[in-house]
C-alpha cells in the first residue's frame, strides 16, 4: 500500500509528496520545489528510505531542491517529459522574473514517457503524459491505490494556468479529459496546490472541466 505526505514549500505553498511503500519503506519524493532543510526533516522524522526524486513538470516552484536533494541523498532524478526541457534550462531566469534566488539548470537522469512504470518498493506507479500546463508535464499515478499525483494539471474547483511559455489549453483540457476522468470517479488526487479531490467530484462541479460542459464538445 503506498502511503504520503504532502508538505507545501516555498511562498507559492507547493505540494512535495513523500510517497512510500509501507511493507518496505522504500520511498519517493515528488516535486521537492525548495525548502530543503525542511524536506531532509521530514524525510528523517518519516523514517523512510528514500531512493528517488521524481518531477512532474519543470516550473522553479516544483523543482526548486531538485537539485540539491538529489546531491545531498545522491539520488537519482527522474521526469518530467522531455518536451520540458527548456523549463530546466531556463531556470535561472525563471526564477529572476519571480523574484527567487537563482536555481541552476539541470538535466534529469531520466525522463519520463507515457506508460513508463516506476517502481516504489512493491508499489507500480505508471506516468501519464499529461501536456497542457506545461508541454512535458507528467502525473503519476498507482492504480492498485487509486491514487494519482498531478502536479500542476488539476485542482479542487480548477485546473493549471496555460498561459505560460508553450502551455496550451485544449491540450490541458484533452489531458484531463481523456487521461485522467477515464481512471474512474473515486480515484483520488494530490494536486501542485491546495487540497485533494476525486476525479468524480472534479467531473460533477469543476466549472472549467466538469461533465456538464462537454456534453455537446469534441471531448469525451
Amino acid at each position: 500500500m503506498l502511503k504520503y505526505r504532502i508538505l507545501p514549500v516555498t511562498a507559492y505553498q507547493q505540494n512535495c509528496t513523500l510517497l512510500w511503500c509501507d511493507q518496505t519503506q522504500r520511498a519517493a519524493i515528488v516535486d521537492p520545489g525548495g525548502d530543503l532543510d525542511r524536506l531532509l526533516g521530514l524525510i528523517a522524522a518519516t523514517g523512510i528510505q528514500l531512493e528517488k526524486i521524481l518531477l512532474t513538470h519543470g516550473h522553479f516552484d516544483h523543482v526548486g531542491a531538485a537539485s540539491l536533494l538529489a546531491e545531498h541523498l545522491d539520488l537519482p532524478i527522474l521526469g518530467p517529459h522531455r518536451e520540458d526541457a527548456f523549463l530546466l534550462n531556463s531556470l535561472p531566469s525563471q526564477c529572476a522574473t519571480f523574484g527567487f534566488p537563482p536555481i541552476p539548470a539541470f538535466t534529469p537522469d531520466q525522463w519520463l514517457d507515457q506508460g513508463d512504470l516506476i517502481q516504489v518498493g512493491r508499489v507500480q506507479l505508471e506516468v501519464i503524459h499529461c501536456p497542457g500546463h506545461t508541454p512535458g508535464h507528467v502525473v503519476f499515478y498507482s492504480a492498485a491505490d487509486r491514487l494519482a499525483q498531478v502536479g500542476d494539471v488539476i485542482f479542487e474547483g480548477s485546473i493549471g494556468r496555460t498561459d505560460f511559455p508553450r502551455g496550451n489549453h485544449r491540450d490541458l483540457i484533452a489531458s484531463i479529459r481523456q487521461r485522467l476522468f477515464p481512471l474512474g470517479d473515486e480515484v483520488r488526487f494530490i494536486p501542485g496546490h491546495g487540497p485533494m479531490s476525486t476525479f468524480g467530484a472534479e467531473r460533477a462541479s469543476n466549472p472549467f472541466v466538469g461533465d456538464s460542459l462537454f456534453r455537446r464538445s469534441n471531448f469525451a
